[in-house]
């Protein structure tokens, strides 16, 4: 099933691809992927810290491209049906561009 929709990527490497989200919830809405199937968080192990540091530093990287760091952005992931995961394979939102209010949901 992975790359039945066409997308262009912002971001492609042996661990993870990055791109922009179908649905964006902000003005700037990035996916970012492991090519590695894991569910959600939960899974994660320490044996995931590489993958890991890869995910996090590709993220901070595209917030800078996208202007982000003086105004912020947020990263998000969710584990469990209950926590708003809709999709079986971990995934982290890269949002950005506008103001966050805490607590979310």
């Amino acid at each position: 099933m992975a790359g039945e929709i066409p997308t262009d990527f912002l971001h492609e490497d042996e661990l993870v691809v990055a791109f922009s989200d179908l649905s964006p919830k902000a003005p700037t809405h990035i996916l970012l992927i492991p090519r590695e199937h894991i569910v959600s968080a939960a899974q994660l192990t320490e044996s995931h810290a590489p993958l890991l540091g890869r995910l996090f530093a590709t993220a901070a990287r595209l917030a800078a491209e996208g202007d982000l760091f003086e105004s912020g952005f947020r990263l998000v992931t969710n584990a469990g049906a209950d926590a708003g995961q809709s999709v079986d394979h971990l995934h982290v939102h890269l949002l950005g561009g506008r103001n966050f209010g805490w607590p979310p949901g």
